[in-house]
This record gives structure tokens, sequence and C-alpha cells, in this order.
């Protein structure tokens, strides 16, 4: 089974920016000028142009909420795996990001927490050792 990862946005140009120059990525397909598939990850990433204020879901089918492009939560984020946190975290600030969760040490490595030019949860890992094998069995 495939896995593709779907992002809202609403500024397509500055989201290829930010996904390509900052994470690494690069373009794939072009659908128009609402819909870019953004590779180099684990899974493709789409980016989705959606207007902010317009409704996520056909109405009566789901939630009355309205798209905000605004810092939100959501249980669901991304996890990028980095070689060197600490440049990464400054690349991303210089694309836009905000730094929500400093550069922190767990046993596996360090983690960063961010939100990403529009709103939506990005988390940075630089694993040390065995990575999250460290947890399960110490040395």
């Amino acid at each position: 089974m495939e896995l593709r990862i779907c992002i809202d946005v609403d500024n397509m140009e500055r989201a290829v920016e930010f996904y390509t120059e900052a994470l690494g990525l690069r373009t794939g397909r072009r659908f128009k000028s609402d819909f870019v598939e953004i590779l180099g990850a684990g899974s493709p990433i789409d980016l989705l142009f959606n207007e902010a204020g317009t409704h996520p879901i056909a109405r009566g089918y789901g939630s009355e909420s309205v798209r905000s492009y605004q810092r939100h939560w959501t249980p669901v984020h991304l996890d990028f795996v980095v070689e060197d946190i600490d440049e990464a975290v400054a690349r991303l600030q210089r694309h836009g990001a905000v730094l929500e969760m400093p550069v922190t040490e767990r046993i596996w490595g360090r983690i960063a927490g961010l939100a990403d030019p529009f709103g939506h949860g990005i988390d940075l890992l630089e694993f040390k050792g065995r990575g999250y094998d460290e947890i399960l069995q110490p040395h």
C-alpha cells in the first residue's frame, strides 16, 4: 500500500519553495496550479491549493470548520529525519518556519518542533547511535 501525504496551502509558490528549498525535497508533477507533487521524502507529499475560509469537508458530511492557515494543532504532524538539526532548524526558519520547541536532547537523539508557513506542525529528528532502538535496548 502506498501512502501519500496531502497538505493544504494557500500560496502554492511559497509552499513549493518551502518544501523544496528549506527541506531539500524536489518538485515532481504539477497538476495545474492547484496541485504539486513533492518528492524525496519517504512518501510523496501533495501540496493542494485551497483558499483560507473554505470548507475542508463537504457541508453536511463532517465538521463545519473552515480552513485556517494560522497555527493550528492537529494530532497528525510530519517528522523529517535530518543529519544536522541545528543547520536544518536555521534553514527552515530562513524560509518562514516558526520554532516552537527548541532543539531538545533525548536518549535516541535530538528533536525540534516547528510550524511551517501554513500553520502545520513539523518535527525535525536527528538520530544518534541506534536511533529509536536506544529506547528498547539500552547498551
